[in-house]
């Protein structure tokens, strides 16, 4: 083979990996869930890409890709609560950069959304919303807390950033101060136990007065019938009657039984009424 061949040939070659490299470099391809930022020599466009394949100028343009999707990111928030207590706040925040502010969150704090946004945003809302109350409130109304300060972060934020929600996953306060809030919450459970069975004592004295006085009324009442109208007892005596005539034993051991008058036995017992009633 001629040398002029060869060294065609190897300048062929030489020619077609430049082609192969240069045409790898003109192309990008943005993954689903990203946004593309175009760097141009070191100058960032103003228009992000979209996801998919696409056309750029080969060696000096550079697509990087910025993630829009739902993130999870943990942080801790030294807090003070309105009675001077120190309060730990174990936070994880889920958030979002939205695609109209992929190209500002690169250019301006290069592509960290959380560490230069979110995170001070965050631990300063959380730090307006606790010093509004007691380090007792703040354990016992975590939740209000919690989107007191996801609110006030969001209004911080604006547009730039979505932060979807916060989750105060652990409230760590000092020893002392627990064994404080725990005394005190012992106080109370025995305090509402000495309410309830107070509460229960008055409804039984009321309910045995309620009882009492029904008792009285109807003794009232009964007496009155009689006297307005003997007959009533003749007609109870009569219904009770098993039939048998009542018996007065007389006197000594060896006296006669004598059967008493049923009328004598209804006017007694009448008579007797009419002297409970009274």
């Amino acid at each position: 083979m001629k040398p002029k061949t060869v060294l065609g040939l190897i300048v062929g070659a030489i020619l077609i990996f430049i082609v192969i490299i240069a045409a790898s470099s003109a192309t990008y391809v943005v993954e689903p869930g990203h946004r593309g930022v175009e760097v141009t020599l070191g100058k960032v466009s103003p228009n992000f890409k979209p996801e998919g394949f696409g056309m750029k100028l080969p060696f000096v343009t550079h697509i990087a890709p910025q993630l829009i999707r739902q993130q999870t990111a943990k942080m801790e928030a030294d807090c003070y609560s309105s009675d001077l207590q120190q309060v730990k706040i174990a936070v994880r925040v889920l958030f979002r950069v939205p695609q109209a502010s992929v190209v500002t969150i690169f250019r301006d704090y290069a592509g960290d959304a959380f560490d230069s946004l979110i995170k001070p945003r965050v631990a300063e809302a959380l730090n307006e919303i606790t010093a509004r109350r007691t380090a007792e409130l703040i354990v016992q109304k975590r939740e209000e807390v919690k989107s007191q300060a996801l609110a006030s972060a969001r209004q911080k934020l604006g547009d730039v950033l979505v932060i979807e929600d916060l989750v105060l996953e652990d409230i760590n306060l000092t020893r002392a101060l627990e064994n404080a809030i725990e005394a005190k919450m012992v106080q109370e459970q025995e305090a509402a136990r000495a309410r309830f069975a107070q509460q229960q004592a008055q409804v039984e004295a009321s309910t045995a007065v309620i009882k009492a006085k029904g008792e009285a009324e109807s003794i009232v009442l009964r007496g009155k019938a009689l006297r307005e109208n003997p007959s009533v007892l003749e007609l109870q005596v009569i219904e009770r009657w098993d039939g048998v005539t009542p018996l007065v034993v007389g006197p000594g051991a060896t006296g006669a039984n004598m059967m008493l008058p049923l009328g004598d036995f209804t006017t007694g017992a009448a008579a007797m009424a009419k002297e409970e009633s009274k």
